[in-house]
């Protein structure tokens, strides 16, 4: 018989967890709660919660809505949905994960110290704030909003052809991306810049960029490997093409319908792991499903 063993260091990050306990207490008070987008980019779970009472929205049905409570899950918002929210007498529950709302908050900071310099006529021009991160992601979007819009985002080195690299340049980090990534994006604008000013800022969730030597070893020490995460997880795509390279006999995986035990056949040690927005419970439910067959 195989050994199943499920990675303890996989699931849900801290934000993800507070957002979720958030979203269960106010369930258990009213039975009835909606929130601005999925909670959780796993499918499994969003649905756990729905059979609970939470109704998922999007920002136009936010426009609509009225005289309710709103969850704003971790990943956070621009300042126009907290404005929309108060115009239509919503109450709000504030989940963003304290690590993206500091980010935030520094880029809000950097943006309205340059502005007002650039109106006082300190500077002749607007430094460049981009953003390394996914194009549309929720939290994105919420970086993005604290420049009123005038970020750039770049998710690749050749995204940095189409930019004037002459101006000063501050650079920031989605929270779930590539420290890897990152680094050669610094490193590209290093080698292409001739003038101005380049700084940039490691903003990357730590405990979110800790766990891929881990997850690496992980890989590496089972025959096959179950990875789990929704098919809407930026974070999970990354980890898994990254247990892939380690062990290509690494499989994934939505939920325990997309398993198709043949693939594990003659694997005496099988791992189970996860992105940072797959529930315990589900890969708990993976290893069960492995061991009744």
């Amino acid at each position: 018989m195989a050994i199943i063993e499920i990675d303890e260091n996989s699931g849900f990050c801290f934000g993800v967890v507070t957002a979720i306990e958030k979203a269960e207490a106010e369930l258990d008070r009213s039975g009835s709660l909606y929130c601005l987008g999925d909670i959780v980019h796993n499918a499994s779970e969003v649905e756990r919660l729905r059979l609970k009472g939470l109704d998922t929205i999007t920002h136009s049905d936010l426009k609509e809505l009225h005289d309710a409570t709103v969850l704003l899950r971790a990943h956070g918002e621009p300042p126009s949905t907290y404005q929309c929210a108060e115009r239509n007498n919503i109450t709000v529950i504030d989940a963003t994960c304290p690590v993206v709302l500091q980010l935030q908050k520094r880029i809000k900071t950097a943006y309205d110290l340059n502005r007002k310099k650039l109106e006082a006529g300190e500077i002749a021009r607007m430094p460049f704030i981009l953003i390394y991160g996914k194009e549309g992601h929720a939290e994105v979007n919420g970086l993005v909003g604290q420049t009123e819009g005038e970020a750039k985002v770049i998710q690749k080195v050749e995204d940095l052809d189409s930019l004037d690299l002459s101006c000063d340049i501050l650079l920031y980090s989605q929270t779930t991306k590539s420290l890897d990534g990152f680094r050669r994006i610094v490193a590209e604008i290093n080698k292409r810049k001739k003038e101005g000013n380049f700084q940039f800022f490691d903003t990357i969730c730590r405990q979110v960029a800790n766990r891929l030597d881990g997850l690496r070893e992980f890989a590496g020490s089972h025959d096959a490997v179950v990875f789990v995460c929704g098919a809407k997880s930026s974070n999970g795509k990354v980890l898994f093409e990254e247990c892939k390279k380690v062990n290509p006999r690494t499989i994934l995986v939505s939920d325990e319908s997309d398993l198709d035990i043949k693939m594990l056949e003659g694997a005496e040690r099988i791992g189970i792991c996860g992105a940072t927005s797959t529930p315990r419970w589900l890969m708990q439910k993976i290893a069960d499903v492995i061991k009744e067959s």
